[in-house]
Order: C-alpha cells, then sequence, then structure tokens
C-alpha cells in the first residue's frame, strides 16, 4: 500500500457490540493495517490495547466528543487513548448549538485550544473530522470549516478531511485535501451513490436523528471504497501529495442487500485491486 489503511469501527459496530475481539480478528484477516475507535462497547481499553498488540493492528486514532473531554476531564480523556497507544484524537461531530455560527462556537473554539494544547503536550495531536454542516455557513466569507483551521492553531488542531462530506459541501475532495498540504495526516475515504437531490435528514443515516422524522425514501446511499460516485484516484493521490500519514475506510450505512462486514472487505479489496 501507498499509504497504511486503517478502518473506522463505527463502520462496524454491530459486530463489535457482540464480539470485540473477533471483529478485530476479522478486520485484520481483511487486510487492514489499523483501526480508528469509536468508543470501546464496554471493554476495558487495556484490553482493547492487547488484542490490538496481539492482531497487529495499529490504533491510530479516536473520535472523542468535545463533550467527553470536558465531563471526564482533558488530562483524563488524553491519557485514555494515549495509553491505548493512538497518535491522533479527532472531534467527529459536532452538535447544534457549537457550530459555526451558533451560540457556543466561539466556546468551542477556545475549547478546542485548550484541549489541543494538554494533547499535544502529551504527544498526541488532535484532528477534525467534518461533515457538511460546515461548508454551509461562512463567517466574514470562509467556510466555518476554514474558520476553525484558521481560529486553532495549527499545532493544535490537524483536518481529518471526510471526502463524502467535502463532496456533499459543494467542493472536489481531491483539491481541499491539496489545500490542508502538510496539516492533512489523517484522511478519511467514504464513497457514495446518489441520483437526485440529497435526503432531508441524511444524518439519520449515520445514527444521529436531529428531529423526530417519519422515513423517507432516499437516494442516497453510502458504498464501499471505490463503489460509488468518488474520483477515488485522484483523492488518494491528493492524500499522498498533502504528506497524509494514513488513509481510514468509513461507511457509516451499509450498501443495500450487503452486510457492514461484506462493504469493509469490498474497500480494501478495491484499495488492493488499485495497487495502492
Amino acid at each position: 500500500m501507498a499509504l497504511p489503511v486503517a478502518i473506522q469501527l463505527y463502520s462496524l459496530r454491530d459486530s463489535l457490540e457482540k464480539d470485540f475481539k473477533g471483529t478485530l480478528k476479522a478486520v485484520k484477516e481483511m487486510g487492514y493495517d489499523g483501526v480508528e475507535f469509536a468508543g470501546f462497547c464496554g471493554n476495558d481499553p487495556k484490553d482493547v490495547k492487547a488484542w490490538c498488540d496481539e492482531l497487529g493492528l495499529t490504533p491510530i486514532s479516536a473520535h472523542v466528543t468535545i463533550e467527553e473531554f470536558l465531563g471526564d476531564g482533558i488530562e483524563t480523556v488524553v491519557n485514555r487513548y494515549r495509553d491505548l497507544g493512538c497518535k491522533y484524537m479527532a472531534y467527529p461531530y459536532l452538535d447544534e448549538k457549537r457550530r459555526p455560527g451558533a451560540p457556543k462556537f466561539e466556546e468551542t473554539l477556545e475549547s478546542m485550544k485548550e484541549i489541543g494544547k494538554a494533547a499535544a503536550d502529551k504527544g498526541v495531536r488532535m484532528l477534525y473530522h467534518n461533515h457538511d454542516f460546515e461548508f454551509k455557513t461562512k463567517l466574514d466569507g470562509k467556510y466555518g470549516l476554514e474558520v476553525i483551521y484558521d481560529t486553532v492553531p495549527e499545532e493544535y488542531l490537524a483536518s481529518e478531511l471526510d471526502v463524502c462530506w467535502v463532496n456533499i459541501g459543494g467542493e472536489v475532495p481531491a483539491n481541499y485535501i491539496r489545500k490542508y498540504a502538510g496539516r492533512a495526516p489523517v484522511v478519511h475515504l467514504k464513497d457514495f451513490y446518489m441520483t437526485g437531490s440529497l435526503p432531508k435528514h441524511l444524518y439519520a443515516l449515520i445514527g444521529i436523528d436531529e428531529e423526530e422524522h417519519e422515513a423517507e425514501e432516499s437516494t442516497f446511499e453510502f458504498r464501499p471504497v471505490g463503489h460509488g460516485m468518488q474520483d477515488m484516484p485522484a483523492i488518494l493521490e491528493s492524500a499522498k501529495a498533502a504528506g497524509a500519514e494514513w488513509v481510514v475506510v468509513e461507511q457509516d450505512d451499509p450498501s443495500a442487500g450487503a452486510t457492514p462486514m461484506e462493504c469493509a472487505k469490498k474497500s480494501i479489496d478495491y484499495l488492493r485491486g488499485i495497487d495502492w
């Protein structure tokens, strides 16, 4: 592989709930080099680290909300994931009150600075994982995402660009990755297929219901990497050019007729098939 490939374990959350270690073993057997966490399903992080060591999986990162940092204590949370072996930690999502232009946005930026410094002091680098809402609000002519990166010092915050949400936000993923060359150590590979317009409640597909709504017919579907509409070769080349250390496969919801495990295997098989 041109760059090592990890998987965001949220993609396999149902399997993890049933058999965490067995899921890690299956991931390794598929050919993944590392994993990015989104919780431990009640398992002790020390056990999770031991399983990764045993299987030869690198725990590169973890998705950790600002609420977890502020609730459990910044130093406690940083130590939890540093001791697991994570070189990076990523803010996965901002609730509506914390988003660009919202009442708690400025407070959130200050929290990111504080958390980022504490993490850096312990050898861990914070990342920000975007969705599309950061492209919907402009402040002083800049996307909300750009305001985040311009406000929080680079040494305290790098990018974890999710190429699906960049695309949905209206930008060309490969170009946007290059925009943050040198500040893009981890890139999220996510593919999709869509006809017509986006569903009104797109975040329901990623397990987040921001409001009650009726189920809707959707023309949008997350797909395994290389099986959707994204220009993956261009994205992969841009990741290399930007100095990325890892690419991370993520598929929030399985494709129709396939299991999450089958989708994960299709993604890594695609990457192997193009001699990535």
